[in-house]
């Protein structure tokens, strides 16, 4: 597990104005029931349908139940969710392998795709380690999380920070929802945040440290 990523250097054109800071989530897996309100809310807000999601629940399992010669069963078993969207990566490997120049990141260091120019060759998706562009059958073009640009724009926050009953979910400027020392950027089997610079900061669940951690198994695959 990954407390700190290793420095480097963005893309040409991908950080945000000098004057306006990062934006980035933060969540916190102690508070989360992986009840999925986050992900229903986003679906509603964006008008989004069929498999299409801008923000999935992944769910990790570990552990084995374990027979004593007595008879009797002990068991270690655990679980934890990760709650997950676009990252809004500083150096976004969208951006980097996108063919027609169609992602970018805005003032506030959203990544965001223009659908004018996107040929829908789904490029993106492939380069993406945290699955986040998805690809909208109906337009013919990749889409995905804009952080609710216009949400941040009226000072409102994200739909799905909003909408968690357990408020797992926060946001703000990056910088400062990372100077924690309890927060990480990697839990169970999610890529080495070297290699994007993902702006997630998690707040993770005891079961999600260490060996442990890394042990859990992703059971829901086929949905995220």
């Amino acid at each position: 597990m990954t407390a700190k990523r290793a420095t480097t250097a963005a893309p040409k054109g991908a950080a945000p104005s000098p004057d306006r800071e990062q934006y980035g989530f933060t969540f916190n897996q102690n508070r989360c029931s992986g009840c999925r309100t986050c992900e229903l809310a986003c679906k509603d807000y964006h008008h989004l349908e069929g498999d299409v999601a801008f923000r999935t629940i992944h769910e990790f399992v570990g552990g084995e139940w374990h027979q004593n010669n007595d008879g009797s069963w002990d068991q270690d078993v655990f679980s934890f969710y990760v709650s997950m969207s676009c990252n809004h990566c500083s150096n976004p490997a969208c951006l980097r392998f996108c063919p027609s120049d169609s992602i970018s990141k805005d003032s506030n260091g959203f990544v965001v795709v223009n659908s004018d120019t996107c040929v829908g060759c789904q490029s993106c998706m492939v380069a993406c380690p945290y699955h986040a562009p998805r690809f909208d059958e109906a337009s013919g073009h990749t889409v995905k999380c804009d952080g609710c640009r216009d949400r941040i724009e009226a000072g409102l926050k994200p739909i799905c920070v909003e909408a968690c009953p357990q408020r797992a979910l926060e946001f703000g400027p990056y910088s400062h929802l990372s100077d924690n020392a309890d927060v990480v950027e990697q839990v169970g089997t999610m890529p080495s945040p070297d290699i994007t610079q993902p702006n997630y900061a998690i707040i993770p669940a005891p079961h999600a440290q260490g060996t442990t951690g890394s042990n859990a198994q992703l059971i829901n695959c086929r949905e995220v």
